[in-house]
């Protein structure tokens, strides 16, 4: 299928071509891929259009299947492992299959039961889905596709000394530091956050969220929401302990600050002596 419109390891928005006791095949002409019965969902008929992820199945045959993967071709993502051979390691994606990494795309030698990063792609040489944990060598800073506050999504790496060095929509590098962090995080998250600082050398600097007033913005209906369920009343203020506010609210005290004074510049809450109080309209 080597000029088939149809992509391995991608998903694919295929007509239904045909039906059978068995399944459907899926596609124009003899560019079809066979979507088992177990997948076929309700009601769908000829002429029907689906979205079906494409891959090889145990019996090295190409199907089709609405199940999602944890990750399509290109993708880096945090997986375990089930089971181990001589050849390399099996790792579970979300699919009936489990994605392959051989031996020689490992660092150090996975082990059942732990998770690592790997990046998927397509084999060259077989034609299926296969994965890597060599992903270092397809990351780079060299020619930057992002600039300052721009949002982005992020993919814990590793634990640094000063943070986390983080991935940058699959393409870059950069750090994450323990002071810009508001919440629990770990290897193999994925983030929504903002490019925070480009510095020398393309030398990345992120956060997490989004870049100031807009974070503001979306906590604003937090707060507005926990006093609701409390009556109205939090025992709050620019007074309390970051640690006691990043407990309650999930945000830094900065963030706190910030998004309390906007409500009460919109005179949403009034301030007390021992805390906050929402403004009865």
């Amino acid at each position: 299928m080597a000029d088939s419109m149809i992509k391995v390891g991608e998903f694919n928005r295929l007509k239904v071509a045909r039906t059978f006791d068995f399944g459907m095949y899926l596609g124009e002409g003899k560019d079809v891929v066979l979507l088992p019965k177990r997948f076929i969902p309700e009601g769908v008929k000829v002429g029907d259009v689906l979205n079906v992820f494409v891959y090889h199945d145990s019996e090295d045959r190409l199907i089709a299947t609405t199940q999602r993967p944890k990750g399509v071709v290109g993708d880096i993502v945090y997986l375990p492992v089930v089971s181990v051979t001589p050849h390399g390691a099996f790792m579970d994606w979300g699919l009936m299959k489990d994605i392959f990494v051989p031996k020689s795309k490992q660092l150090t030698g996975m082990r059942v039961g732990g998770s690592y990063l790997v990046k998927i792609f397509l084999d060259e040489q077989t034609g299926r889905v296969a994965a890597t944990e060599k992903i270092e060598h397809g990351l780079s800073n060299d020619l930057l596709t992002v600039k300052e506050l721009q949002l982005v999504d992020l993919l814990i790496y590793r634990r640094t000394d000063i943070g986390y060095s983080v991935i940058i929509n699959n393409i870059h590098t950069g750090v994450l530091h323990f002071n810009d962090i508001f919440q629990q995080i770990t290897v193999g998250d994925k983030v929504k956050g903002y490019i925070k600082n480009i510095r020398e050398e393309n030398k990345i600097d992120v956060g997490v969220g989004k870049p100031g007033y807009q974070r503001v913005e979306d906590e604003t209906g937090k707060v507005l929401r926990l006093l609701e369920e409390n009556n109205g009343y939090l025992p709050y203020n620019d007074k309390s302990s970051p640690e006691d506010i990043y407990e309650f609210f999930g945000m830094s005290k900065k963030v706190f600050k910030m998004t309390t004074g906007n409500l009460y510049k919109a005179r949403k809450i009034e301030f007390t002596q021992t805390g906050i109080k929402l403004v009865q309209e």
